[in-house]
């Protein structure tokens, strides 16, 4: 094999040697118990809580507004379901979108067999929701609005410092899954209105199995892990201070080179998208054209099987998906892209590609390359593109 690409930064990013050096150090020297009193556990508090300064410098919140999880799943049911516990009394009406994560589309189902009702937003062709929209769905009873901050496969920004302006304005709380977003563009929590926010560590080049959720100063949230006194009681359970710290690194790595990393992406992923889009007919780009990511590429190719396009990258040295990494394993068409209104047999032609810090211009040319003639071959044998030439 010639050549090895991974554009899969959306579902993993490798762990910087800085992080992994102070994953290290608190595995092996300072490995106390966070909640012990001697000097071991002593240590590794002042681990845990500086790394927890960074993660709140990283989206301009308070360091007590910082809850420190096993990643973004599970902040995700905390967010929703914690506040469904707290504020029951108050309301059972809660307001999504089509496009969220699974994290919390499937909690919010879960939520709805609990007697909760969930009014699921629609999108338009780019995957953006329309602030007039969660404006018009909300109710006297409306107690938790959840809006994604990025897609995590068309990588579209969705408008939240509006919807969290409307949210201030009835009263509602707003929450919003920030998993692809955190680390990438620059976010500041009190600017945009958000009392909620999920954060994961492993898409920031930092460790897997470690997360936070932001929980702004007064919002009532109720624990979903029951036990000791942790995370000022919001969740129990003996703190991963290893992955804690190397979270915080690499929290305070991305709000350092967070200019410089746009500067890298942007040019490289307007170079895919433009080669992709010059050298091979009848695709089409998904998500906006603008208001998205500075790594994301998100294209339908037609009359060939994104599974098929995959395989064959992978055999060429390239690492890509076809849509979330939590989604690739089904042969169902991604529900992102459906409810973009992408018709079935297109949204099956789906590749994602994101990038990262590595990637380089040689190594988006070689994928244009690749890619060219992947598609040539396999629509050769596509029965669907032989009609469509006959």
């Amino acid at each position: 094999m010639s050549r090895k690409v991974y554009l899969d930064h959306a579902a993993t990013t490798p762990v910087r040697p800085e992080v992994a050096e102070a994953i290290t150090r608190y595995m092996v020297e300072e490995f106390g118990n966070a909640s012990s009193i001697h000097s071991f556990g002593r240590a590794a508090r002042k681990g845990l809580e500086e790394a927890r300064e960074h993660v709140a410098s990283l989206i301009g919140a308070d360091a007590r507004e910082i809850i420190f999880t096993s990643g973004g799943t599970e902040s995700d049911n905390m967010a929703l379901k914690g506040v469904a516990e707290a504020c029951r009394q108050r309301g059972k009406h809660i307001i999504t979108s089509k496009i969220e994560h699974h994290a919390v589309l499937h909690t919010a189902e879960h939520l709805e067999k609990e007697g909760f009702e969930v009014t699921y937003l629609d999108v338009d062709s780019d995957g953006l929701i329309d602030p007039d929209d969660v404006r018009r769905a909300i109710r006297d009873d409306t107690i938790l609005v959840s809006v994604m901050f990025a897609n995590n496969e068309v990588g579209t920004i969705e408008p939240i410092g509006e919807i969290g302006k409307i949210c201030k304005e009835k009263g509602v709380v707003f929450h919003s899954d920030g998993v692809q977003a955190v680390g990438s563009i620059p976010i500041d929590v009190n600017e945009l209105g958000l009392d909620l926010l999920t954060i994961s560590a492993h898409k920031m080049y930092g460790p897997k199995g470690v997360g936070a959720l932001y929980v702004r100063k007064g919002t009532k949230i109720a624990p979903i892990i029951h036990g000791g006194a942790h995370e000022r009681g919001k969740r129990a359970g003996t703190e991963n201070v290893a992955g804690i710290v190397g979270f915080g690194k690499a929290a305070e790595l991305a709000r350092i080179e967070m200019d410089e990393r746009q500067n890298h992406l942007l040019p490289l992923r307007d170079r895919l998208i433009r080669g992709i889009l010059e050298r091979i007919d009848d695709v089409k780009l998904n998500g906006h054209p603008t208001k998205r990511l500075p790594n994301n590429v998100n294209v339908s190719i037609m009359y060939v099987e994104g599974e098929s396009m995959l395989l064959n990258l992978d055999m060429m040295g390239v690492a890509a998906s076809s849509g979330s990494a939590c989604t690739s394993g089904s042969l169902e068409p991604s529900h992102v892209l459906l409810a973009m209104g992408v018709p079935h047999e297109v949204a099956h032609g789906s590749l994602r590609m994101t990038l990262g810090s590595a990637n380089t211009e040689e190594d988006v040319d070689y994928v244009i390359d690749c890619l060219e003639e992947i598609v040539k071959r396999l629509r050769a044998m596509s029965p669907l593109a032989t009609t469509r030439k006959g």
